[in-house]
């Protein structure tokens, strides 16, 4: 048995090869002969082991936060696990406690218990207990969903570097209008300055997630939402479509940097100086393209392929409004007056 727990600890932690090194194990103890009672014990244990190993490679990042609007999920996450725990630890020692006090006795067999009404007090009570627990967690839910909707905590006199990320089959595009560059599969940022990512999709619906930094949100065609959120920490982060939306899916990742300032411009000014122009045609074959690495261009899809701000769950722009007024006015209002139109055009 020896050998399977080393092939244990020669592999990458991940639930593809935790649950091969189960598998293995639960043979051994079936050729072991092992008792029913001491396989299941020792299956139990097993299992417990490959359930905490499972996340060594991702660990819980959402409780690790490192930025504002992520502590504040983390901080509301954190808190609902408390509230759950004390519910749960009411509810096992009520079940406990009745156990024991209406275990059967050694009454007769024709002994009939004395029909009582039920307490008005208790009902009262144990309906208001889940109102105020449920009133309690909204108005945290509330309370932290607005928070991480508008500017991190701490920057709201910043003014906040834009960035537009959309999503392709498979892969993510960032541009930045302020520095005139773009990025695929990787976006660099400043720590302590606030962040406002316009998320929109050239494909499916897919959901923007940075769990260090922000919670999720989706990013869909025709549509532009927003996502706030600033890092207060130098590093690595890792960001991904948390919406299962196709094949590619899983490879749908991307890494998010979070450097100093002065790194930051030094990044910016080698993008421009080194890397090339990104074209229209160069653009579109980046979209019908599946999977692509790391990239980096001078200039921005912004300039021929604008973002479609404005387009809110089918509102027209400005544009578009207008556009459609003249078209009104110069339409024929019924077939009279198309015969008439059609005489004039001749």
């Amino acid at each position: 048995m020896d050998r399977y727990y080393s092939r244990l600890s020669a592999l990458k932690c991940s639930n593809v090869k935790l649950l091969t090194i189960c598998s293995l194990f639960t043979r051994q103890l079936i050729r072991k002969g092992y008792s029913m009672k001491k396989k299941w014990l020792l299956l139990s244990a097993f299992f417990a082991m490959a359930a905490v190993l499972a996340g060594c490679e991702n660990p819980l990042m959402v409780l690790d936060p490192k930025g504002p609007n992520a502590e504040t999920l983390s901080d509301t996450i954190i808190m609902s696990i408390i509230v759950m725990c004390g519910i749960l630890f009411v509810v096992y020692v009520l079940y406990a406690y009745m156990l024991v006090k209406y275990r059967a006795s050694k009454m007769g067999e024709d002994y009939e218990p004395p029909h009582v009404h039920g307490s008005t007090k208790l009902e009262i009570i144990w309906t208001i207990i889940p109102i105020i627990i449920v009133v309690f967690l909204s108005v945290i839910t509330v309370q932290s969903t607005k928070e991480v909707e508008s500017k991190p905590l701490g920057y709201e006199d910043q003014e906040p570097l834009v960035i537009y990320a959309a999503s392709s089959n498979w892969k993510w595009h960032f541009s930045y209008p302020e520095e005139g560059i773009e990025t695929v599969n990787y976006v660099n940022m400043p720590v302590d300055r606030p962040v406002e990512f316009r998320l929109y999709s050239y494909g499916p619906i897919t959901s923007f997630w940075i769990p260090q930094l922000a919670g999720q949100k989706y990013a869909m065609s025709a549509h532009v939402t927003k996502i706030h959120l600033a890092a207060d920490v130098p590093g690595s982060y890792m960001g991904r479509n948390s919406n299962f939306n196709g094949a590619g899916y899983a490879q749908m990742e991307f890494e998010a940097q979070a450097m100093t300032a002065a790194d930051y411009d030094e990044w910016v000014n080698d993008v421009k100086n080194t890397a090339p122009e990104l074209t229209e045609s160069e653009f579109d074959e980046l979209l019908e393209t599946d999977f692509v690495g790391r990239q980096s261009y001078s200039s921005t899809h912004l300039e021929f392929k604008p973002a479609p701000e404005g387009h809110h769950h089918g509102t027209p722009t400005a544009a578009e409004e207008d556009s459609a007024e003249e078209e009104m006015e110069t339409a024929p209002s019924s077939d009279a007056d198309h015969f008439h139109h059609q005489e004039a055009e001749e």
